[in-house]
């Protein structure tokens, strides 16, 4: 799928690991000029994924910046607009929280995970709006926001946030030309995973009942963001999009 104009710009948090590393590779080869990488703390990771973005002949930034924080959100903008004037994409693969049940979640790991998973995305989206003359904005959220998942207590209400500021958002920008949408996926494969306590249990059940027989993959849910963000889906707005192998269908 080719749909990046000479000169167009994306922003992508969370860019350099898992999922967020995949969107960024999949911008570039969509051609997408530059895509600028949003990270915590994998210093490695970023410096990684900048090589094999600037292999493929995509410009790249990296800024590292907390998005729990709206000062680090407001620096990060003003970092992205003092060297690009306009955005194009906006994509939003932070996350983060605590993998427990939601009677154990302690008040700050329950604000951590929802200004990460949910403010983030709302403060972020608020100051890409200034920078976009049109264009597309993806979440990233998952199947937590509509059913009850062992050990993701705080993670699934954030989600179902999430969704909820993607709808409210789509309605907002709708005349300014600027798609809003979300992709949620299954299981994905990617480190993400070992951070459930009985990740080889989840693992096991969640090939055991997708009708597909394995777990996804990063890249495929970064073909699914790709086509949101891409002419084809000029006429989706506020959609949650599943792309699952059929996980949730039983």
């Amino acid at each position: 799928m080719t749909f990046g104009a000479k000169g167009s710009v994306a922003l992508v948090t969370g860019g350099t690991r898992g999922i967020g590393r995949a969107v960024s590779l999949a911008l570039a080869a969509a051609g997408v000029d530059t895509v600028i990488l949003n990270y915590l703390q994998d210093e490695a990771s970023a410096a990684s994924t900048q090589r094999e973005l600037e292999s493929r002949s995509a410009r790249s930034d990296l800024v590292k910046a907390n998005l729990a924080s709206p000062d680090e959100i407001d620096r990060l903008f003003a970092t992205v607009a003092a060297s690009h004037p306009r955005l194009d994409y906006f994509v939003h693969c932070a996350a983060l929280g605590a993998f427990k049940p939601l009677l154990d979640t302690r008040p700050n790991q329950w604000d951590l995970t929802m200004n990460i998973n949910a403010r983030g995305f709302l403060l972020c989206a608020q100051h890409a709006a200034r920078l976009m003359q049109g264009g597309a904005m993806v979440a990233v959220s998952s199947l937590g926001s509509t059913r009850a998942i062992p050990n993701y207590g705080a993670m699934g209400p954030t989600k179902a946030a999430l969704e909820a500021v993607v709808r409210q958002l789509a309605v907002e920008l709708a005349t300014r030309g600027i798609r809003v949408n979300a992709v949620t996926g299954g299981l994905v494969d990617t480190i993400s995973i070992q951070k459930f306590p009985d990740a080889e249990k989840r693992r096991e059940e969640s090939i055991r009942r997708t009708p597909a027989g394995r777990i996804g993959t990063a890249e495929e849910i970064a073909d699914a963001i790709l086509f949101l963000l891409s002419p084809a889906a000029r006429w989706i707005y506020g959609h949650t999009l599943v792309a699952d192998g059929g996980f949730c269908l039983l």
